[in-house]
């Protein structure tokens, strides 16, 4: 049976500079690491497609990074315009990156009212080699979802460097997705095979669809 293709899923990466998610972007399009030395600077809006299998259903998901361009003004329109998802991502041995989610979120929802909302905690790999109490622990995050009032779908803890978590966390986005798109492909295989349900009418009788 051929799989059921959902349109394609705008992804947004939001944050301050350094957490990562240009370094997300690149497992996502390329499975790989490039350390800081290595690093080159990106300028621009860049974009990546892949897709994942759900089931029967088959979604594309393409990620967007702004390239280290997010503190320029011109850019929030376009980037956040039309966006299935944003992945509010901080570094878990920053705690100033992880305080300063609170203007993303707001931008989130003033500039893509529709996306769904993922917490993400990069560079847990800094976090296990310390041994010590982690600078933002489960807590903290528990405690943002809280006060965000359960706008946030899913949380998770990622690690660039070894690729913990990513690709669990793409497929676990991409399952959310193609769950909340449910609706709107029932409607078009009803549309497809010519039938439409009407509301019974109101008369006071019991109504039956034979």
């Amino acid at each position: 049976m051929a799989s059921v293709r959902i349109p394609e899923q705008k992804v947004i990466l939001c944050g301050e500079y350094g957490v990562g998610k240009s370094s997300i972007f690149r497992r996502f399009a390329t499975n790989n690491f490039v350390t800081a030395t290595d690093r080159k600077s990106t300028l621009g809006l860049d974009h990546y497609d892949r897709s994942f299998a759900v089931g029967d259903k088959a979604i594309k998901l393409q990620l967007w990074d702004t390239g280290g361009m997010e503190r320029v003004a011109s850019v929030t329109s376009s980037y956040y315009k039309f966006a299935e998802a944003a992945l509010l991502v901080f570094a878990l041995d920053n705690p100033a990156s992880f305080h300063s989610l609170s203007q993303h979120m707001l931008d989130v929802v003033t500039y893509a009212e529709n996306a769904k909302i993922f917490l993400v905690g990069n560079k847990v790999d800094v976090e296990q080699s310390s041994g010590g109490e982690p600078e933002v622990s489960d807590a903290d995050m528990e405690s943002f979802c809280e006060q965000c009032h359960s706008l946030i779908s899913a949380t998770y803890k990622t690690s660039c460097k070894t690729g913990e978590g990513l690709e669990d966390m793409f497929q676990d986005i991409a399952n959310s997705l193609v769950e909340s798109n449910r609706s709107r492909l029932e409607l078009q295989a009803l549309d497809t095979h010519g039938f439409k349900i009407e509301p019974p009418e109101e008369t006071g009788e019991p109504s039956c669809l034979c």
